[in-house]
């Protein structure tokens, strides 16, 4: 289905696979995993045919569905319905034939009775109404509403385009009886607990060739059957044909057995290398102690490189600038998109140091009311007024706040002008970004890259309110950990909305706004269950 041959990837003058060979088989479930950075979304966009290696071949017999961090569609002016229609065709169809229909109510010319026979018969070969009623089944699962399908891409909020991707990508598969290729770049990201649990189901018995990448750790044991591990420290990609928990276990006895054998090759290296300094002092003797060097050389080269530890991103939060009692404000807020209304009337005041959670289902207008509040979105009513010393941090699930035509360094500069350069290099190597990688433009980042640079942009903010829209999407659990520490420990206000319970244990919250009618009540564990089906 998919084989790549001498594939070398790189990332500036990294190389991130050297002279590899991958296949994906009819039937392989492949979990593609390795620490943040180590080049999983680079490999799944060459793989798909969305990027280009730095050496190698890859040969596609199947059609390839390719879902990657943060889709980007072409024309913002289509409804969602027909976003996913179109995997099959069934958009431009359906429109062609409901122009006929008006057409024919007003002049039943036999031409036209003709084309819409040949409509009709395309339409229905391709499925017809049953296949439009699957595709229907499948937004449902995947938590789409109708308002959201009957809203065109440009008015949708970050989750529903990407879950308006996923949709189509599925329901051209199902099309194919299942038997194409998918490539998913953490799937899972803004989907509610009910719509996970239909996907690991979907994925489970999906018969073609599928990889993908996924800090999820139940939907890698219930789906997968295979598992490649890009390791970084060796550029190479291992493979395991083993389900994910068989994995795990033979990865971490391989990893023994790499430390067993440098700690024994380096023993007797040791003893060589002694043994010929001895012997050097003798002058008959000095080609022996110069075989026995190169005995000694030998051994330590033919060894595999031990995996080091992976470095953990050191998230640390502004220290909050002084601020009034109430640094931000918001009343009467209210906004539609043509005849849908989001909401309407919600006030909002953050005081200082307060923890207020917005919660509501996909689509209640949860990342449009933060987007107000940063004053990056304008409101159809009602204003956002700032209070005395207002400093605000707002860290996008989109990642919209990075340049991605400037450099990782470029957009520090951006986001505090007032420190140097040097100071701006530490804490980009707090986030994990050193050497050549601060010269990277932000727009070739994984997602998990991107996250920690919007993060280390709100460190040097000096932010008293910060608004965090998902901020622990992409990130590997060590690095989720490090965020949630972050959010426990900071002393200013924040304004939180995610899908991640965690988060919000974390941020413990003192209040919490209902969308999308604009409520605020008391926080009670009870709105838990809530943000679980956000």
């Amino acid at each position: 289905m998919i084989t790549a041959t001498g594939l070398e990837l790189r990332a500036g003058a990294r190389i991130l696979l050297s002279d590899t060979t991958l296949r994906v088989q009819p039937g392989d479930r492949i979990g593609l995993v390795g620490r943040n950075g180590a080049g999983k979304t680079t490999t799944l966009k060459v793989l798909a045919g969305e990027g280009q290696p730095y050496a190698g071949q890859v040969d596609r017999r199947s059609a390839v569905g390719y879902l990657p961090q943060d889709p980007r569609t072409g024309d913002l002016d289509v409804t969602g319905r027909d976003r996913v229609l179109s995997a099959r065709g069934l958009d431009a169809l359906m429109a062609g034939m409901k122009e006929l229909e008006a057409r024919l109510a007003e002049d039943a010319d036999e031409r036209l009775v003709r084309r819409y026979g040949a409509l009709e018969d395309q339409f229905a070969a391709l499925g017809g109404y049953a296949a439009e009623a699957e595709a229907a089944r499948i937004c449902a699962n995947l938590g789409l509403p109708d308002r959201a399908l009957a809203q065109t891409i440009g008015t949708l909020s970050g989750g529903q385009r990407r879950r308006i991707e996923l949709a189509r990508i599925l329901f051209r598969d199902a099309g194919e009886n299942g038997g194409g290729i998918l490539l998913l770049d953490e799937p899972t990201n803004h989907l509610d607990a009910d719509s996970i649990t239909w996907l690991r189901g979907f994925l489970a018995n999906h018969k073609g060739g599928l990889i993908v990448i996924s800090h999820d750790g139940d939907l890698l044991e219930s789906v997968v059957n295979k598992v490649w591990f890009l390791d970084a420290t060796r550029s190479v990609v291992d493979v395991y044909n083993l389900g994910w928990k068989a994995y795990l276990e033979a990865r971490e006895t391989d990893e023994r057995r790499r430390r067993r054998e440098r700690a024994n090759a380096e023993k007797k290296a040791g003893a060589l290398m002694a043994q010929a300094d001895k012997m050097r002092a003798k002058a008959t003797k000095t080609v022996a102690a110069q075989n026995m060097a190169r005995r000694a050389e030998r051994l330590m080269s033919g060894l595999e490189e031990v995996r080091v530890a992976d470095k953990v991103a050191k998230v640390r939060f502004p220290a909050p600038a002084p601020c009034g009692k109430t640094p931000l404000t918001a009343t009467g807020l209210s906004k539609s998109y043509g005849s849908l209304e989001i909401f309407t009337d919600v006030n909002v005041a953050v005081d200082r140091g307060s923890r207020v959670a917005i919660l509501g289902l996909n689509g209640a207008g949860k990342t449009t009311l933060l987007r107000m509040l940063g004053g990056l979105l304008e409101p159809d009513t009602g204003e956002v007024r700032p209070g005395h010393g207002l400093r605000l941090g707002y860290y996008a699930q989109e990642h919209e706040t990075l340049d991605v035509e400037r450099t990782v360094l470029e957009n520090m500069r951006a986001a505090a002008v007032e420190q140097t350069d040097t100071e701006l290099r530490k804490i980009l190597g707090a986030f994990l970004f050193s050497g050549e990688d601060v010269d990277k433009p932000a727009g070739v980042l994984s997602g998990g890259e991107k996250t920690r640079l919007a993060l280390s942009t709100l460190v040097c903010s000096g932010a008293n309110v910060l608004l965090l829209d998902e901020p622990t999407n992409n990130l590997d659990p060590v690095s989720r950990e490090q965020v949630l520490d972050a959010i426990a420990r900071y002393p200013g206000a924040i304004v939180l909305v995610t899908h991640d319970p965690g988060a919000v244990l974390a941020l413990k919250p003192d209040r919490a706004i209902l969308l999308p009618d604009g409520d605020e009540d008391a926080w009670s564990d009870d709105l838990l269950e809530l943000v679980e089906l956000a």
